[in-house]
């Protein structure tokens, strides 16, 4: 017990002297100056009164003493869009910051900005004061005004009547935005459409989406966090989701990030010079559709670039459509799947007759051993023709045709590597070298149904495969 008693008071006198020593601590004025974790801190893109995510820069002191740092501002003060949090408190001007010996510390900034145009540079400086000089951080984020569509309870988040939305204001689309039946939204050039997590479109019964983009001036529909790494990710988002009979006409459009891209049941669809990409699912996933595209350029999904089920009918002409990654490495990430069955959510499967599916002058490859999968139900109509297209191949049981006996494939490649630019998503420059086996092996008279690619170029003379002459 006496033991016990002396162990306990000699834990407390220990307390009492570390206590004593960091009072004793005295911290003088920096004779070096302060290095920073990142000189520029880009904030990304943030919308209207909208809080940005937290960023931050660490400050460290390489000096063998305990400094004090006489003032750390943000260089606009109270006017600044920007607000800072230091070393655990938040302002925007702070003094005599102690900051020991070897040692760092955090700065963390956000911004909730006032947007004065329909796109803006907000810019500001931590500086940092000192008998070392003067020093600061740049704070740099691009701030767009925007308009909000909110599903809560009490509204629906319906589009009651026809519709245009143009660029003046970035969409920020919370849960569903339905289209009702029989109206149509026009989405004019440069227009930038953001979704929430867990929120997409639903387009119904006899409406239109017509998405109108431009060379150089594309739509873009993606999920809200503007963050470079979430540019690469899928699952930000849910999808637009085409209910039966409904239409949509896209063009010069950029469509990623969510877990499907477009979800069609019995719908018809018209594509031209777009993307779609980064998709957890499938890019496309049509279920009794007719797709038909031109210079589309797809990548990075996880089960299939392209879903066909149920049928359909399906032309695809001068499309790039590649499927690697890094993050969906262990799914199946075909690049055009096609069979007669579908299971609906009931669990009960469907059949339907696959009127057409016609791959011409195009690229489809991916970093697996086989990018074409097609499932014929026997008894059931299954047309199909891959012509002057560059695939990757691996068999039979798997692909589910026979690449060199097929009647329905003509003057085509297997297994060539297309040797792309850069496939990955980060880059995804999906244009071919000029030593690629794509260069010239193009179909005339299919080139002259597109007779330019999707960046204008033309490709009446030795067209190459794919969406980029």
């Amino acid at each position: 017990m006496k033991f016990k008693l002396l162990l306990a008071f000699s834990f407390w006198m220990l307390l009492v002297a570390v206590s004593c020593n960091k009072d004793d601590i005295t911290f003088d004025a920096p004779s070096q100056q302060l290095r920073f974790s990142k000189d520029t801190v880009f904030c990304d893109t943030v919308y209207h009164q909208v809080r940005s995510e937290t960023y931050f820069v660490k400050v460290y002191n390489n000096e063998d003493k305990d400094i004090m740092i006489p003032r750390i501002n943000l260089e606009k003060g109270a006017a600044s869009l920007y607000r800072i949090n230091v070393d655990g408190k938040p302002g925007y001007d702070f003094k005599d910051v102690p900051l020991r010996k070897k040692d760092s510390m955090y700065i963390f900034v956000e911004i909730a900005p006032q947007a004065t145009g329909p796109e803006a540079i907000a810019e500001d400086k931590i500086s940092f004061s000192s008998g070392a000089g003067q020093q600061h951080v740049t704070l740099f984020s691009v701030v767009q005004d925007a308009e909000f569509f909110i599903e809560t309870p009490t509204n629906p988040n319906l589009i009651t009547t026809h519709t245009t939305w143009n660029n003046n204001k970035a969409k920020i689309i919370y849960g569903d935005l339905t289209i009702n039946p029989n109206i149509t939204l026009d989405i004019q050039p440069g227009t930038k459409v953001y979704f929430h997590t867990n929120s997409g479109m639903k387009v119904s019964t006899g409406a239109t989406l017509n998405i109108n983009g431009a060379l150089n001036d594309e739509v873009i529909l993606r999920g809200d966090r503007n963050d470079l790494d979430h540019d690469t990710l899928p699952k930000n988002w849910n999808s637009i989701r085409m209910e039966a009979n409904s239409n949509l006409n896209m063009n010069f459009a950029r469509l990623f990030g969510g877990t499907r891209g477009l979800d069609m049941k019995q719908n018809t669809a018209n594509i031209r010079n777009s993307f779609i990409h980064t998709f957890f699912e499938y890019g496309i996933y049509a279920v009794g559709s007719a797709v038909t595209a031109e210079n589309l350029v797809m990548n990075n999904c996880g089960e299939s670039c392209i879903g066909i089920f149920r049928g359909g009918n399906h032309s695809y002409t001068h499309a790039t459509i590649a499927n690697y990654s890094k993050t969906m490495g262990s799914f199946n990430r075909n690049g055009i799947t096609a069979a007669n069955e579908w299971k609906n959510a009931a669990g009960t499967t469907e059949q339907g007759a696959l009127q057409r599916l016609d791959i011409r002058n195009s690229i489809v490859f991916s970093d697996r051993d086989n990018s074409v999968n097609l499932e014929q139900t026997p008894g059931q109509q299954f047309e199909f023709l891959i012509q002057n297209s560059l695939i990757k191949y691996s068999g039979v049981p798997e692909a589910g045709f026979n690449f060199d006996t097929s009647p329905n494939v003509v003057q085509s490649i297997k297994n060539q590597d297309p040797e792309f630019l850069n496939y990955f998503a980060a880059k995804m420059n999906l244009r071919v070298k000029t030593t690629s086996p794509a260069r010239g092996k193009g179909n005339l008279v299919t080139a002259g149904t597109v007779p330019f690619d999707i960046v204008n170029v033309s490709r009446t003379a030795n067209p190459t495969l794919g969406a980029y002459q």
